[in-house]
């Protein structure tokens, strides 16, 4: 996950001088990164590129804003993040309509023999979590961002993305030692 931020701040700042084909390069290196990150929100591969295309719809005409080209990762992956946020936000207006409203944020367990059981507890453990304590757990353990890039990604403090994860593990903790007793 770590990219050369020189090399971004030099085609962010390519494109901003007019520059259309940094723009290009920009794409080539971050689509695929916005596509899976857009997916491990919404679980949706089409859904996925959409917001991706949307998000560079949106980076093209507002990069002009952004003061400091260093930030382009999390200022971008945020933009992402937001958009995906936005279709699972609409999804559920549309389900609640119809039909109870869903988990609508799955993980994929590796389908082990061995600890299955135990895995299974724990991706229970996790569905139980808030929303903001599950994105947490998934960024810092899954995704093994920094406490500070959760933050800025999130756009909260580093002692909020602290004191979340904390929480969130305290919950695992709790819910994990219940279903230990009860085999």
């Amino acid at each position: 996950m770590k990219r050369d931020r020189t090399l971004d701040v030099k085609l962010v700042e390519a494109y901003k001088a007019g520059d259309q084909k940094a723009m290009a390069t920009l794409v080539k290196r971050w689509h695929l990164t916005f596509c899976k990150k857009a997916y491990w929100i919404l679980k949706d591969a089409h859904l996925s590129k959409d917001v991706a295309q949307d998000s560079w719809r949106i980076i093209m005409n507002k990069l002009h804003t952004l003061q400091n080209p260093e930030q382009f990762e999390s200022w971008s992956l945020r933009i992402v993040y937001n958009k995906a946020m936005d279709v699972l936000r609409q999804q559920s207006r549309d389900r609640s309509k119809k039909y109870e409203i869903k988990d609508s944020i799955t993980y994929a367990v590796e389908d082990y023999d061995e600890h299955l059981e135990l895995k299974g507890a724990l991706l229970k453990a996790i569905k139980g979590l808030s929303s903001q304590h599950q994105h947490v757990i998934k960024l810092f353990y899954l995704e093994e961002y920094s406490l500070k890039e959760i933050s800025e990604l999130l756009e909260i403090s580093v002692g909020t993305t602290k004191s979340r994860l904390f929480h969130a593990r305290e919950k695992l903790k709790q819910t994990l030692k219940i279903i230990n007793y009860e085999n």
